[in-house]
């Protein structure tokens, strides 16, 4: 997993919406236990208190679970799946309509464009 990491973001902050996006994604499964810290480091290329810091903050995003003496697991919770996905969707959106914006688009240019691609992505599928 070891990849570059960007600096306007702390590394930790990023490794988390990694994990988060492996489990929407379903490459990381309800339940599923992940690296020990020592391990993530390695994988990852960084300080473990850099991992412990990524676990503590998807804890309380309630993401994962630490269970003392076997580690830290994913949510079994699938509506924590679904939120997740939902809130990524949501700012992904968002991040688009204002890089959209920021070009001089409107509301009714970005709707055409977009409904333009999605036609001609139906079209090469």
């Amino acid at each position: 997993m070891s990849a570059e990491f960007k600096t306007s973001k702390p590394i930790y902050s990023q490794i988390a919406d990694r994990i988060i996006q492996q489990f929407v994604r379903g490459e990381l499964h309800p339940g599923e236990k992940l690296p020990s810290v020592r391990e993530m480091a390695i994988q990852s290329g960084v300080n473990p208190n850099t991992i412990q810091r990524t676990y503590g903050e998807l804890e309380r995003l309630g993401v994962v679970e630490t269970k003392r003496g076997q580690g830290t697991f994913m949510t079994e919770q699938n509506e924590m799946k679904l939120k997740l996905r939902h809130d990524i969707q949501k700012e992904m959106i968002e991040a688009f309509i204002e890089s959209m914006r920021s070009i001089g688009l409107n509301d009714h240019e970005i709707y055409e464009s977009v409904n333009q691609s999605l036609k001609r992505s139906d079209h090469e599928s």
